[in-house]
């Protein structure tokens, strides 16, 4: 079906197998003790990248106050994060012909062009909005390779033994970044007003516009910081590559996109990865507005989101951290999550509409059932990284990730195009959320996985 399996000619690799005793690593192969630091470096980076695309959404409230954002705006903000994956093709490129360096090091300088343009203190209300948007643009551009080159890096600097543990904490860190805005925004700015409460706010525009500045101030002092480190000491690749699929030869970037879109099995599970995860990132970037209804406060939605967040990450790590002592097990893990995700994101949905259901409505139920759909959704993504790879190589890394990255990011636009129209009534978004899980699963039930980067470390280097 589509393009097939690799042959036998492309899983050839470059390095010399050992011919010393089965099972035994390939004499040129080496894992540097560096790894953890460029994995670190690399990972802030992508936590700061998602605390400041998902900074306005849990405040819109004190936004709204503070520069006269209204619910449009918001998902415009929220929106140019997907935005900011359309020249991914580029970033891509720069990655297969120049290394992770020279794409991490554009991608860090527009994160701090960005954060440096919408801290800029100005009175003047309009243009101040105006540099807000191009400062998130900015943010958004960098995430085409800050949220695909995980599972790139992990192939480049780390052992079969430990490549999806890698790819779980350089994919997931974003999602961590997302999480912290969740708290640092409504704990550090206060709220114009209570949702349960009819009193007027407590607090002037001015407290919560000198908040905001505040913590925008403090990102961009922290993407500086990282934007030094990263010109500083980041290299492309370790000296010896640590396995035989490291150092194997790849297909070149045409070939790869060639490939990919012929691959009717990759483009399907791309779909299963794409529409739920990209549905999640844009209800979740509003979710604050999603709970409005349901009379949870701007502050008690962060925690949901944090929470939810927060379980997706730790689990990811773990069930990554599992498919690394078992492997050949990718695809019955994505079945359990989004078996789980389908479940959990109904009984959300439906007790969001108990005047209807009858269910009960309880801000323990509404934290239970939210906290599990970003469990099983988000740790599903590195889960996911590491199948594409299996079932597309000899195609880099990076290319494939990009892919599917930009696909996400796509529905994720579209869902908050729509957005941006319909905001007033915002259930429709949980039965898109309901949706995605179950066709996300079907798809993978469907599945026919491969290992063909597995087959290389495994037997080759025999």
């Amino acid at each position: 079906m589509g393009a097939g399996s690799s042959t036998e000619a492309e899983r050839e690799p470059l390095l010399a197998p050992s011919s010393a005793e089965a099972g035994s690593p390939p004499v040129n192969s080496r894992v540097y003790g560096r790894r953890w630091l460029v994995l670190t470096l690399f990972s802030l980076l992508a936590l700061m990248q998602g605390m400041v695309w998902n900074f306005w959404g849990p405040i819109q409230n004190s936004a709204g106050h503070a520069f006269g954002f209204t619910k449009s705006d918001i998902a415009v903000l929220v929106l140019w994060g997907p935005v900011g994956f359309l020249p991914w093709f580029l970033f891509m490129w720069l990655m297969d012909k120049k290394g992770l360096r020279a794409s991490l090091l554009l991608s860090a300088f527009f994160m701090l062009l960005g954060a440096a343009l919408r801290s800029i203190p100005l009175t003047d209300k309009p243009l101040r909005r105006w540099l807000i948007h191009g400062g998130q643009l900015l943010n958004g551009l960098a995430g085409p390779t800050i949220m695909s080159a995980g599972p790139f890096l992990s192939t480049t600097w780390f052992a079969p033994d430990q490549r999806a543990t890698a790819t779980a904490v350089a994919s997931l860190f974003g999602y961590l970044g997302g999480a912290a805005s969740f708290v640092v925004g409504p704990l550090v700015v206060p709220a114009p007003n209570d949702t349960q409460a009819v009193t007027t706010a407590a607090v002037s525009d001015n407290t919560i516009r000198d908040r905001i500045q505040l913590v925008m101030y403090a990102e961009l002092t922290a993407i500086a910081v990282l934007f030094a480190a990263v010109l500083l000491y980041f290299p492309s690749r370790p000296p010896m590559p640590p396995s035989v699929a490291a150092a194997s030869q790849r297909l070149s970037y045409r070939s790869s996109i060639c490939r990919l879109l012929s691959n009717l099995r990759f483009l399907m599970i791309a779909l299963a990865y794409a529409v739920p995860t990209g549905v999640i990132a844009g209800w979740s970037g509003v979710l604050d507005m999603v709970l409005t209804p349901a009379k949870v406060s701007q502050v008690d939605a962060g925690w949901i989101g944090f929470w939810s967040t927060i379980g997706g990450c730790v689990f990811g790590v773990a069930m990554a951290r599992f498919a690394d002592s078992i492997r050949g097990m990718l695809k019955l893990i994505l079945v359990l999550m989004l078996a789980g995700a389908s479940l959990s994101s109904t009984w959300f949905t439906l007790t969001c509409l108990s005047r209807v259901t009858h269910l009960p409505s309880t801000a323990a139920i509404l934290y239970t059932s939210c906290i599990l759909v970003g469990i099983f959704i988000n740790s599903s993504v590195p889960i996911f990284f590491e199948l594409f790879i299996e079932t597309v190589y000899p195609v880099p890394e990076g290319i494939t990730c990009g892919v599917v990255t930009f696909l996400g990011n796509l529905v994720t636009g579209l869902l908050l195009f729509f957005l941006t129209f319909y905001c007033t009534e915002l259930s429709w978004l949980n039965w898109c959320l309901t949706g995605s899980c179950l066709f996300s699963l079907v798809l993978i039930l469907f599945f026919r996985e491969s290992y063909d980067r597995l087959y290389l470390d495994v037997f080759v280097s025999v």
